[in-house]
């Protein structure tokens, strides 16, 4: 993979451009990951040839478009091994996905009943899960962490009870890279009755997923992290589980029929998608799956774990550099802080050198607390990184602090 990197980077429009005069490195990836020429030419193909809304017409491009959408579904589908394509429904991102599986779930839950919830979580899956409790009087439990960044596996089981109706974890964590065990959460969550919603957001792009083997309930990720354009996502559920919950949004293309007295819904998976989708961005999330898999995501997996080791090994070796979150098991983000140099202050000077990097709480301000910081630095790598980048990164980090010490 290594001696590849060079032909793919050349797939990457932006990553030949300068920022504040120095070549761009780009370490931002758990945020959002870059898009190849190959799917920019896709999103431009669809509003240059066949631009028209899809299932509702007969002529030509509606066709066209259909087709291409419910394509981009089938390897989708083919892609996270659901069982059929129709258990795949599109959305605008992981946010959305979570929030059609929580607005379901308020008239099926009851005051007394129990959700899980790990302490590594987004807010994105935090909020959700809380306005629910607020609707229905059910309880929001926390899984805890440890200070590995790791989850208490054993305070997981004590938590779990014939109430508990719901967990929610990430595969991943988005502020520390820990990689959960996802298996065993789902056994145990299924032996008390639990169904399990699994956030892939930043699992997708490192690991291969299949949902019929981990026998997951609900699975959600976007396609802005998987080299697919933003505000398009997915998400996964078992058919018979999607059938149970009432639609999200009213509209068109969700119904079967309508009449002022009564609305038949559709089936799945039209049912949760009401209104115009982002047709260009679905198409683009097939094919941004395509380039992935055109390289291999083992491959993929195993390069970025190079980067991992040899970006670990030299930022430690940084006077006053602490990492947060050293789990055993972790994809390729690095959360850290050097002595008492805010992240932002260290972030700002590593832009002024063309390296883009995160700061703050990742969305994720309990994880913060936990470790009593306000925030990291986050370096998060993706396939088409270098270990010169690294390199620069070490460099930039180590003139930072002799500016800001």
């Amino acid at each position: 993979m290594k001696e590849r990197v060079a032909e793919i980077r050349a797939d990457f429009p932006i990553l030949s451009r300068e920022v504040n005069g120095s070549p761009l490195v780009y370490l931002d990836n758990a945020a959002t990951s870059q898009t190849p020429q190959a799917v920019i030419d896709v999103i431009a193909d669809y509003y240059s040839r066949y631009n028209a809304n899809i299932h509702r017409g007969v002529h030509a491009l509606s066709q066209e478009a259909t087709d291409a959408y419910e394509k981009a579904r089938k390897t989708i589908q083919a892609h996270f091994s659901a069982a059929h394509a129709h258990e795949v429904i599109l959305t605008s991102g992981t946010t959305h996905s979570i929030n059609i599986v929580a607005s379901g779930y308020s008239t099926l839950l009851k005051a007394g009943d129990e959700l899980l919830i790990s302490a590594l979580e987004h807010h994105s899956n935090i909020v959700p899960w809380q306005m629910l409790c607020q609707k229905t009087g059910a309880q929001l439990k926390v899984i805890p962490m440890l200070p590995d960044g790791t989850l208490d596996m054993e305070a997981f089981a004590h938590l779990l009870s014939e109430r508990t109706q719901l967990v929610f974890v990430n595969q991943v964590s988005n502020a520390l890279g820990t990689v959960n065990p996802i298996p065993t959460i789902i056994a145990q969550a299924h032996a008390v009755g639990a169904k399990v919603l699994v956030d892939g957001a930043q699992a997708a792009p490192h690991i291969a997923t299949d949902v019929q083997v981990l026998d997951i309930d609900y699975y959600v990720t976007s396609a802005h992290k998987l080299c697919g354009p933003t505000g398009v996502g997915m998400l996964y559920g078992k058919t018979e589980l999607l059938r149970a919950l009432p639609p999200y949004q009213g509209g068109g293309e969700m119904i079967a029929t309508v009449t002022f007295e009564k609305t038949i819904y559709a089936d799945l998976p039209h049912k949760f998608e009401a209104g115009t989708p982002n047709i260009a961005g679905g198409i683009a999330f097939g094919a941004a799956l395509d380039y992935m898999n055109g390289i291999g995501l083992e491959a993929i997996a195993a390069y970025e774990q190079e980067l991992l080791q040899y970006a670990t090994e030299q930022l430690k070796g940084i006077e006053g550099l602490r990492i947060f979150g050293e789990a055993p098991e972790k994809t390729a983000v690095i959360s850290f802080l050097v002595g008492a140099i805010h992240p932002y202050d260290m972030g700002s000077i590593l832009d002024k050198m063309g390296i883009a990097v995160r700061t703050g709480h990742h969305c994720a301000q309990p994880i913060m607390d936990f470790f009593q910081i306000p925030g990291t630095i986050r370096a998060s790598f993706s396939f088409y990184n270098t270990f010169e980048e690294v390199d620069r990164l070490v460099a930039g980090v180590k003139k930072a602090q002799m500016m800001l010490e």
